[in-house]
């Protein structure tokens, strides 16, 4: 199914409608990232099934809702939850979402996700600042008839991640103590993990985290001439990336989301008043 901009303006009408707040910066979080929306103040929320015409999240670490809310000073609007290739979606329908919320006005995009280690100095928990990614894994979602509303046909990816921005994200981060990385984000389709050939091949490309979501999102949210960044949150080993890689679960990479909470929602800080000043 295709979706046209009147659809997609809809969407957009039904996520503002929850709140008296005009959102100035939007944020995709990802597997384990979603007790964030508790940080907001004044919080209301709609989940996509509310919204007619939005496909459901099937992951069930995958709330499907919009928050919009007030953090660190900044009106938020949080997409809890996102759509995969692996649920059965086209890329074009994963990223309806984040199509719906960069109508919204939005000065910036944080985009945020779960990652498995390629590069041999990640360990889990440690934060990875998004600097480009590798996408050719996954379908474009741009595939169809382009929205002329939304972005011309043959839109330029050499800045996905906005350079200027994502500096300063790296050099506050520092500056308040936070142990971040700089790296490349890969893409695979999903659901299954990588196999150890795969992993190789990723870091051979010049992968430095994979993971099964957001580069399809930050191809999208650039369509459309929204200011992007993004961060990793490394909660495993790519399989086959590292000789002491062990066999990964979904719950162990709950569990390192949970226990760096603190760090990531202080780098969601970073990001977020970055592209609210910019």
């Amino acid at each position: 199914m295709e979706y046209t901009i009147e659809t997609l303006n809809r969407m957009a009408k039904d996520i503002r409608n929850i709140s008296d707040f005009a959102p100035t910066v939007g944020v995709v979080l990802g597997t384990g990232f979603s007790n964030f929306v508790n940080h907001l103040e004044d919080n209301k929320s709609i989940l996509f099934k509310d919204i007619e015409d939005m496909p459901e999240t099937t992951n069930p670490a995958h709330k499907g809702e919009f928050v919009i809310g007030r953090f660190a000073g900044v009106n938020v609007v949080c997409m809890n939850g996102r759509l995969h290739n692996y649920e059965g979606y086209t890329s074009p329908t994963c990223v309806l979402p984040v199509r719906a919320m960069c109508l919204l006005g939005l000065k910036g995009l944080v985009l945020t996700n779960a990652a498995g280690a390629l590069n041999p100095k990640y360990r889990p928990g440690d934060l990875m600042i998004i600097e480009d990614q590798i996408s050719q894994f996954v379908p474009s979602p741009l595939i169809g008839t382009n929205i002329e509303e939304l972005g011309t046909r043959f839109p330029d990816m050499s800045n996905v991640y906005d350079e200027k921005t994502t500096k300063k994200i790296y050099d506050d981060a520092i500056e308040i103590g936070l142990d971040v990385k700089k790296g490349t984000y890969i893409q695979f389709r999903g659901p299954q993990y990588e196999s150890k050939a795969e992993s190789k091949l990723a870091r051979l490309l010049g992968g430095d985290a994979v993971g099964m979501s957001t580069t399809t999102e930050a191809i999208a949210a650039k369509h459309m001439g929204i200011k992007t960044v993004g961060f990793s949150l490394i909660t495993n080993f790519a399989n086959g990336a590292m000789v002491d890689a062990d066999a990964i679960s979904d719950d162990d990479v709950l569990k390192v989301a949970a226990k760096n909470e603190k760090e990531y929602t202080a780098l969601l800080e970073v990001c977020i008043k970055n592209l609210a000043n910019a």
